[in-house]
């Protein structure tokens, strides 16, 4: 196999026809991506940091309204409460570098007042979710640069398990919220990570119009695909399909995130 075929091969388990695939530098680093949980103590210098954010500003805003911020974590006590509230996901803690992403309503609401133009649109949710998809694009462009740099990346949503906590700890004001974060370092080469299996592109890829039957008629053996995985990466857990389901089973199973309505409207966002 060519080194493409090799990345695509891992990352369906053999579900993808790679007989013409060609894969620029690019997309190899974006294929090739894994979620890194180890990392070596070596910090991330200001100077990489300052370029991720360069490629993380450079991704396309909605209207250009650029309404998100980050914020960077390297103090142990900082990251080790964040730990404590994203259940106590080692890598929060022993990562150099932790990124706190937010939707950031509260510069566009300053400007409005600069420029004596009122801001009722910030009351209403397709508001706030510009500023979620602008984060997450920003977000996604900065993981992507950091891997290309050999840094490792993990995204962190469970930070949402305590927002007003959250809020405290980033000083956050009002019409700002946490949405995600990202553990950044160096990958410890003694326990490297692996490509995840994904869906058949079948079951995601739809022309025209949606296929309910394309989008589960892979699910059977991308199960056992995922399984043979966790196998070899010494990790028993339930078949794919049980394992989501289990996931939106229950209230209890969002582990705190049921109450986020309440929270953001307490945050000073508006959801009508």
């Amino acid at each position: 196999m060519t080194a493409a075929a090799d990345l695509l091969h891992e990352r369906y388990a053999g579900a993808f026809d790679t007989t013409a695939a060609t894969l620029n530098d690019t997309l190899a680093t974006i294929i090739g991506h894994r979620s890194c949980r180890r990392y070596l103590p070596q910090e991330v210098s200001r100077e990489m940091l300052d370029l991720l954010i360069a490629a993380g500003q450079s991704a396309p805003s909605s209207c250009n309204l650029q309404s998100w911020s980050v914020i960077a974590l390297t103090d142990p006590q900082a990251k080790a409460r964040v730990r404590a509230i994203s259940s106590d996901q080692a890598q929060v803690e022993e990562a150099p570098l932790l990124l706190c992403f937010v939707a950031d309503l509260a510069r566009l609401e300053q400007v409005a007042v600069d420029n004596g133009v009122p801001h009722e649109a910030l009351d209403y949710l397709e508001t706030l979710l510009v500023g979620v998809i602008d984060a997450a694009l920003a977000a996604q462009n900065l993981a992507v640069a950091a891997e290309s740099l050999g840094l490792g990346t993990c995204y962190i949503g469970s930070i949402r398990n305590n927002l007003p906590e959250m809020c405290r700890l980033l000083g956050l004001p009002k019409r700002v919220v946490p949405l995600f974060g990202m553990t950044i370092g160096y990958p410890d080469p003694a326990m490297p990570a692996a490509i995840k299996p994904r869906l058949a592109p079948s079951s995601v890829l739809h022309i025209g119009q949606y296929d309910s039957a394309a989008a589960v008629a892979p699910v059977p053996a991308y199960e056992q695909a995922l399984e043979a995985f966790n196998q070899s990466q010494g990790r028993r857990m339930p078949l794919w399909g049980m394992r989501s389901a289990t996931r939106i089973s229950t209230v209890e199973r969002m582990e705190g995130r049921h109450e986020l309505g309440a929270q953001l409207k307490a945050q000073g966002l508006g959801l009508k």
